[in-house]
């Protein structure tokens, strides 16, 4: 449902606006890939437009990693690895022996589907801004799906239901609301990115949120 949102001649117009790696092709990250069904569809939706993509697919989970891998049709484009991304030495040694073997400083774009409730809930305020501070130095163009708050409810409700204490930081946010706006204002303040496009809403009422590093104008 997220491709229908997304124009593939929108994206790419963005990554050839980047420079898109040149001959090498465009270098996409995908994080929290779940099992994979994302970075397979986009790297297909991509390709349809003649792009040459090299995509690397991380989630904490490593049952979710194995299963994506085991089930990865295009072994020779994506690859995959099990990446905790708010551990800095963990993602260091993860991230930078791929962005050497092709000799790149950053990717061209970013994928963030839904993780940043999960970031936010587990590690406060804090932890969601130096999120978006770390992954927008990572990347030129940045596609992010923040959920709203109403899934922060849905998530703690659940907790609960399990009779298990609500997440640690829950009830301390100062960032809650409107989670997607306070998202995009700290992005286009604080990391020198600016909104080029919302895509509309998912069946999740999820908005798809367009960024591009203003240094790239």
């Amino acid at each position: 449902q997220r491709l229908r949102l997304l124009p593939a001649a929108d994206l790419a117009a963005e990554l050839a606006a980047g420079g898109g790696g040149g001959g090498e092709g465009s270098l996409a990250l995908d994080l929290g890939c779940n099992s994979g069904d994302f970075s397979v569809a986009v790297y297909k939706h991509l390709c349809e437009l003649g792009q040459n993509l090299k995509l690397l697919g991380c989630d904490i989970d490593a049952d979710l990693i194995q299963r994506a891998t085991d089930s990865n049709p295009y072994p020779e484009s994506i690859w995959y690895l099990t990446l905790d991304v708010m551990d800095p030495v963990w993602r260091e040694a993860a991230l930078r022996p791929h962005l050497d073997r092709w000799q790149r400083a950053s990717f061209d774009i970013c994928f963030c589907m839904s993780v940043t409730m999960w970031i936010h809930l587990h590690h406060g305020d804090r932890g969601l801004l130096d999120f978006l501070r770390w992954v927008s130095g990572l990347c030129r163009t940045l596609l992010i799906e923040p959920q709203p708050w109403k899934c922060y409810r849905s998530a703690a409700r659940r907790l609960r239901k399990l009779g298990r204490d609500t997440f640690d930081h829950f009830k301390t946010l100062a960032i809650k609301g409107d989670v997607a706006q306070r998202i995009q204002q700290f992005l286009v303040a604080d990391c020198d990115m600016e909104l080029v496009r919302c895509f509309g809403n998912t069946n999740w009422d999820r908005s798809l949120l367009l960024f591009k590093k203003c240094s790239l104008n």
